[in-house]
This record gives C-alpha cells, structure tokens and sequence, in this order.
C-alpha cells in the first residue's frame, strides 16, 4: 500500500470496518501540551490515540524507545489492530509525529500502515468533521509482530559505523539544534551532533500546509545531502520521533527506507564514552 494518503481519501474511507485511525501526537517538553488532552478537544470521528511514550519500552531511561515485540503485540491488540487491520496515523500538528506510528508497524512487520498527508490541521481547514472526548473503546484485535532488525539501529551500530563509514546518518532535528547553536527542549540534555552526520530537518520535506513535497522535490533534497539509490542511510533525531518523517520522505522519493537509530541524539549525548561535535 502507499505509506501516505489524503484528507479526501480518509473522508472517503472513513467508517470501513478494517480501516483503524489513530492520533500519534508526541508534543516536545518545552511546548507544554498534552496529545491526549488535545486529543480529547478535537479528534477525526472514529479514531483512537497512539501514544507513543506508552507504546515504548517501559524499562528504558530513555524517551520511548522500542518496545518488545510481545509488548507491541499486546498493545496493538488491545487497540483493536489485528494482521488484517488498515491503519492510517495522523498528528496534530499537521506531521511532525505521525510518521513514528507508521515506521513502528513497519518495524514489527505490518505493511497496511499509512499516514495521512497534512495531519489534523489540513482535515480542520477543509471544513471536515471532527469528534470530542476521549477515544471509545476498542473491540480487541489479534496482532502477530514479524520484527524486521535491518530497520533497527543502536548505540553500538553507530559507534561502529564512525569506523566504517558504511551508512549516512541524516539527523531530522532543525539547523540550530544540530549546529549546537539553539538549546535542546529536554532539560540538561547537551547541544551538538553525532560526528559525521549531516543535517536535513524534517520541515524540509513538508510543504506550508505540511504535506510531502513532491517525488522530484524530495529526491531533490535528499540529492543535496549525498543521497542516492545506492546510499545506506540512517534517521535520527533527537529522540527517535521525526527522524521517521525522513524514513517516509526516502520511501516517498524511491529510495530504500533504510533504518532508524532508535535512541538518537538523546541517547548519544547522554552517553559518556561517545564523541561528540559542536
């Protein structure tokens, strides 16, 4: 299936049995708001919420990070997602966070996942309808993850490849926080970037009402970068979230989807033993 879909296409779906919605909202700590309580003011009809610091390893120090594959399982069942399921992520800020929902189903292995091109904002503009209140519950699903590890990267896999070079890490974070010259929004977490990466914000990628550029515009962009057909490329970010709007922008543009380093910046400058740049 294609990983993006539209405002008319969803309105057009809406309601089908096999078709699941969710709000993935992810607001950072300096924007002092709350996905589910936003969730709650406004919402697409139907949809239910992806919460993404839920859906993560509980026993990390680190934000969100993967979870297993049997607590994936567990809590994608319990959403109501089966192996059958459509499933469309949407966010609120138009996509900012969506993309994290869609490369996480991806991850365990389920291809049926898309995002919705411009998010909450784009459905509202256009005058569609929107529900209140918190999510209903959902009828009980039966999900069986397929973990695919080549999407996966981690601290070890990018401390080798300062050795080998063998992958492009492209961070998602905006120019300022990658050139350590703006703050980072988690408190006490230092500036800089991991040695060697380069710099492609997210926003790049988005038009002014944040959908995708188009297929030639993103290559574009990624062309600028040194990316190709034959470039082994891995996302990050700050904390692992819009590093996945990069992964679907390479997906949109042709290109192979390649990893994510699933701890990023957060992890790296936490780190004592990895080098950093400023």
């Amino acid at each position: 299936m294609e990983p993006l879909v539209s405002t008319s296409w969803l309105a057009e779906h809406l309601g089908e049995k096999d078709l699941l919605v969710f709000d993935a909202t992810m607001y950072l700590p300096n924007e002092n708001k709350n996905g589910r309580e936003e969730f709650a003011r406004a919402h697409i009809p139907g949809a239910g919420f992806f919460d993404i610091d839920e859906i993560a390893d509980p026993d990390s120090n680190l934000p969100h990070m993967v979870p297993t594959a049997s607590r994936f399982a567990a809590l994608m069942s319990a959403l109501g997602v089966s192996n059958a399921s459509r499933v469309v992520f949407y966010d609120q800020k138009g996509l900012s966070s969506a993309a994290r929902g869609w490369w996480l189903m991806g991850l365990f292995g389920h291809d049926q996942a898309m995002v919705l091109d411009g998010g909450l904002p784009k459905w509202q503009r256009e005058g569609r309808a929107t529900a209140s209140g918190p999510p209903r519950p959902a009828a009980p699903g039966q999900f069986t993850p397929r973990f695919r590890p080549r999407r996966l990267r981690g601290l070890g896999d990018i401390l080798e490849n300062l050795e080998t070079a063998a992958e492009l890490v492209l961070d998602a974070r905006a120019a300022g926080r990658f050139a350590a010259t703006s703050p980072e929004p988690r408190p006490g977490l230092p500036a800089g970037r991991i040695p060697r990466s380069r710099n492609l914000p997210y926003t790049e990628l988005l038009n002014p009402d944040f959908t995708f550029k188009s297929r030639e515009e993103l290559r574009a962009r990624f062309a600028a970068c040194g990316v190709d057909e034959t470039c082994a490329v891995v996302t990050s970010c700050g904390s692992g979230v819009s590093a996945a709007v990069l992964t679907l922008g390479l997906t949109l543009a042709g290109h192979p989807c390649g990893a994510l380093y699933d701890g990023s910046w957060t992890e790296w400058a936490s780190h004592p033993d990895t080098p950093k740049e400023s």
